[in-house]
């Protein structure tokens, strides 16, 4: 063979390669927009480019699969649905302590079905593994709570942050969680 014939062939191996790769790539990033919604182009905003949010949304993925994370009973889910319910209740008298206890609630129901309880964010992130339609519904929850506690919020702010924390409670005690072992591999 020529000179010439094995550089076209190690190009064109090399041009082979390089789509296999690029196509891959867009596969990954196609299936983890897909499971993560809004959540990746946050991650993509927070990093600054899809490459380190993808990494930082597969080390989420890595990490919640370790968790222990299960359905709630029958039991379990009628006693938290009676105590959201009695939450909601309080909410008229005493918004600010409602917000709390539904913040707290919400907690318990995550320890209840397995998740770890780390700082906030690390709540966040790991909740946005298997709910990532609500976890924006946490954060805005939290950032409200947040404010109260130094009494930059209103009445109105409170009721939507109950109306946050009720959208990760329902998806909570809803949901069936399902491990993604086949999910996005690098």
């Amino acid at each position: 063979m020529s000179t010439m014939t094995v550089i076209l062939i190690v190009v064109a191996v090399a041009a082979i390669g390089f789509a296999v790769f690029m196509y891959y790539e867009k596969r990954r990033t196609l299936r983890l927009q897909s499971r993560f919604g809004p959540e990746y182009d946050r991650e993509v905003d927070r990093h600054g480019t899809p490459r380190k949010a993808e990494a930082e949304l597969i080390e989420r993925q890595k990490r919640v699969e370790r968790f222990h994370i299960r359905e709630l009973s029958h039991t379990e889910s009628d006693r938290f649905s009676e105590a959201w319910r009695s939450v909601q209740a309080r909410f008229v008298d005493d918004p600010r302590a409602a917000v709390a206890e539904a913040d707290r609630l919400v907690r318990e129901v995550m320890t209840t079905r397995g998740y770890p309880m780390g700082d906030f964010e690390q709540r966040a992130a790991d909740i946005s593994v298997d709910h990532p339609r609500v976890v924006k519904n946490y954060r805005a929850a939290h950032d409200i709570a947040a404010r109260d506690a130094t009494g930059r919020s209103g009445t109105e702010d409170l009721r939507q942050a109950m109306v946050h924390y009720r959208a990760l409670f329902d998806d909570l005690l809803t949901s069936t969680h399902i491990h993604h072992t086949e999910e996005v591999r690098r």
